[in-house]
């Protein structure tokens, strides 16, 4: 599973990713619960619609976990509590506390364009157009971001959630270009409702130029049924867009649950 130079990186569904690469292995968003709801049987459309492709107790050792927000679709307790409690976990700015009060003890938080130096890796948080809330009580008590993962010769780029705005602009002069992007397609109808904070396929496509990605996964579909559009939706509008722009399918790829793509060094 870890290349001997590049990455391999794995979608484990959703925006779930374990990334082996640099002699590390890094899980980003993990999500392994069959429902991402608080209380699931209040929420039974929320059911994981595709299994995991790997069990818990099957992953190898985890080095480092990145979380981009709390939402329940992205930052699941259950999983993170199969973890050791003194496991790397990076987290977006104003999370770390609630996260120590879990039990866990190596937690550090990362301001928008700050970066640390982490066993070989540069890790970068990166702004996003969101939000983040565990119940009613709490919302935007923390922040919400993406990660740039610097390593093995390699820039990997985890958009996080976020709705289209002229930070990528930004994103891509600062931080590109990228050799590898994971970027969300799904969850954006209805527009009027989803548009601030989750793209829709043109809009990833515009966002994959604007951050100067050379070859993106999409990812944020085809696991959870979050919002209105058809679960098989967002490929499919994926591929117009990408043929509108003139760019080649395969720069821009809808996988399977547990595909995996590897980067070579340069």
């Amino acid at each position: 599973m870890m290349p001997d130079q590049g990455w391999c990186v794995f979608w484990l569904g959703h925006a779930s990713f374990l990334l082996c690469g640099a002699g590390k292995r890094v899980l980003i968003d993990p999500v392994f619960s069959d429902y991402c709801a608080p209380y699931p049987f209040h929420f039974p459309g929320l059911k994981r619609r595709v299994a995991p492709p790997i069990a818990l107790r099957d992953l190898p050792p985890i080095d480092l976990i990145l979380l981009t927000h709390t939402h329940y679709d992205h930052c699941d307790l259950p999983t993170l509590r199969h973890f050791p409690l003194n496991t790397a976990v990076i987290v977006a700015e104003g999370h770390r506390a609630w996260l120590e009060k879990q039990g866990f003890t190596a937690v550090r938080e990362l301001p928008w364009w700050q970066s640390l130096e982490i066993d070989g890796l540069r890790i970068t948080s990166t702004p996003a157009q969101h939000f983040t809330a565990r119940s009613l009580l709490d919302r935007n008590r923390g922040h919400w971001c993406g990660w740039s993962i610097e390593g093995a010769g390699q820039k990997l780029w985890h958009t996080g959630d976020s709705g289209y705005c002229e930070v990528f602009v930004e994103i891509g002069a600062r931080l590109g270009p990228f050799d590898l992007s994971m970027i969300p397609i799904g969850a954006y109808a209805p527009r009027w409702f989803m548009k601030a904070m989750h793209m829709n396929p043109e809009e990833a496509v515009r966002v994959f130029r604007e951050t100067r990605t050379q070859r993106a996964i999409a990812m944020h579909w085809g696991t959870f049924s979050l919002t209105d559009e058809p679960l098989g939706e967002p490929p499919l509008l994926l591929s117009t867009a990408l043929a509108a722009s003139g760019m080649s399918p395969e720069s821009f790829v809808t996988g399977a649950v547990g595909q995996c793509w590897q980067t070579s060094e340069k």
